[in-house]
């Protein structure tokens, strides 16, 4: 049907638009079918930010420029580099809206994120009522603070007075109209945007929408942000290396995340792996004991993870140690690359670690991820 366009998500193709009873449906959105949040609900009085660390000084100074913009009415887009506590850069501009009993969200692309998120957020707001709201967990919509997939955003139309989105270039969000128009739909007042690789399209995009663009280039620590080195290996001598390296790296009692490109190529790495180095285990987004594996990784019961680029964000280890297996495979673009490098050097008392790309050939991926991250080295001084 020629010029209908959903209201639901935006969608104006015609190869997805039905007819049902003489009326116009939407085929696309079929499944963002549910319950929607009631807009009556009010947080309550007194909900104030309890930070039991200090933020660091170029910390306070984007934490107060974010707040400033807001108040001005003014959009935001946070580029900060990995690691560099891009969520705490938010809670000053949380608590200023809580405070005015404001609706307030916090949106991810990916539910891991969300699950792990929302006790941070509830720590830091004890007596806030902190939901999460993702896929199969939806019972409970109304909170005082939201932590949600971005596919739950159709629920909040014109509803949050203040929404964070975080990863906003990662999958399944980015390149995605039916999410972005969900996410644009759900603001009623102002959003901040949390990167540390956004594109050209995404500054240009923040500056369409009465925007600015705050930087942050360096880590809480002052450390900086290790450099990658590219070893040239084939496809053979590539697995003696990683063997090797993997079994120096847990004689030093260190941690390594091995990343691979696809779930085909990372069984079979694996399971050679495995022969000589047994405290590990593959991790992907089929795999349904990830998340275990994933904990028991980070209590030291397992020494290392083959993974998909499904531990690309959001995980901090101590002393993390991280090879790129097929580093020039067609997957990695730089930003992935990027924060794949974003995982070493995290903790303030472990800032230093190894990330070594691995691959036939040295990819423009790989040369400039490399070149990006020395670069945000030297503008936050730290070269």
């Amino acid at each position: 049907m020629e010029n209908y366009i959903c209201p639901n998500c935006g969608n104006q193709d015609p190869r997805y638009i039905g007819m049902k009873n003489g009326l116009p449906y939407c085929r696309k959105c079929l499944s963002f079918q549910g319950k929607h949040v009631e807009s009556s609900y009010v947080p309550k009085t007194g909900l104030k930010l309890s930070l039991n660390y200090p933020l660091s000084e170029k910390q306070e100074e984007v934490s107060s420029k974010v707040l400033s913009l807001l108040k001005e009415g003014k959009n935001v887009l946070i580029h900060a580099v990995t690691g560099a506590g891009k969520t705490e850069l938010v809670y000053r501009a949380m608590e200023f809206y809580l405070e005015k009993r404001k609706h307030v969200g916090f949106a991810t692309p990916r539910k891991d994120v969300v699950i792990d998120l929302a006790p941070r957020i509830k720590e830091v707001f004890r007596e806030a009522e902190v939901i999460s709201v993702y896929g199969e967990h939806t019972s409970r919509l109304n909170g005082d603070i939201i932590v949600l997939t971005t596919h739950q955003l159709y629920r909040y139309g014109g509803y949050f007075d203040l929404l964070i989105l975080d990863e906003i270039d990662a999958f399944p969000f980015k390149g995605n109209d039916m999410l972005n128009h969900f996410f644009f739909k759900s603001v009623k007042g102002n959003f901040v945007l949390l990167s540390a690789t956004p594109s050209k399209e995404d500054i240009e995009e923040i500056k369409k929408h009465h925007g600015e663009v705050v930087s942050l280039f360096e880590r809480y620590h002052h450390s900086p942000l290790p450099v990658p080195v590219f070893v040239k290996k084939n496809d053979y001598t590539a697995i003696y290396f990683v063997l090797r390296k993997l079994k120096e790296y847990i004689k030093e009692n260190k941690p390594v995340f091995i990343f691979v490109p696809t779930i085909d190529e990372g069984e079979k790495l694996f399971s050679i792996l495995s022969l000589f180095v047994h405290q590990g285990a593959f991790v992907s987004s089929k795999e349904e004991d990830r998340r275990l594996d994933i904990e028991r990784f980070k209590q030291g019961e397992l020494d290392y993870l083959v993974t998909t680029s499904i531990l690309e964000r959001g995980v901090t280890v101590r002393n993390l140690q991280v090879m790129v297996f097929a580093a020039d495979h067609e997957i990695y673009s730089q930003a992935t690359l990027v924060q794949i490098a974003g995982r070493v050097g995290r903790k303030i008392n472990a800032t230093k670690g190894d990330v070594i790309f691995i691959g036939k050939n040295k990819t423009a991926a790989i040369t400039g991820s490399i070149d990006e991250i020395a670069r945000y080295n030297k503008k936050a001084g730290l070269l």
